[in-house]
């Protein structure tokens, strides 16, 4: 077996390890309905435990942990061309309801 493929195989402990964290952050987001956390504390709580189980399967169960470049085009790449985004149209929603206030009085 050559060393590249030696380097994308992990032990079965790993794996189970990280089931049993995502069975447990899976658990943590359930007890916030559970003891009824209201607005953005629970919102707050959904988003954190969702993106660190989603964070967890990409980078170990996808094998992105280990490879730098893709991890940055897969997880870092999208987001940060969607807050961009958000941005340019927070700024042309700006413009739009100042150019409205000035004109339609």
């Amino acid at each position: 077996m050559s060393t590249a493929a030696h380097a994308q195989t992990h032990s079965i402990g790993l794996y189970l390890k990280i089931w049993a964290l995502l069975f447990v952050l899976s658990t943590l987001s359930y007890l916030v309905d559970y003891f009824h956390f209201e607005g953005y504390v629970r919102w707050g709580l959904i988003l954190l435990f969702m993106a660190l189980k989603a964070g967890l399967i990409v980078a170990v169960f996808m094998h992105l942990a280990w490879e730098r470049l893709a991890l940055i085009y897969a997880i870092l790449l999208p987001p940060g061309a969607l807050l961009v985004l958000i941005g340019l149209m927070a700024g042309e929603a700006d413009y739009t309801f100042a150019t409205r206030l000035m004109f339609f009085r």
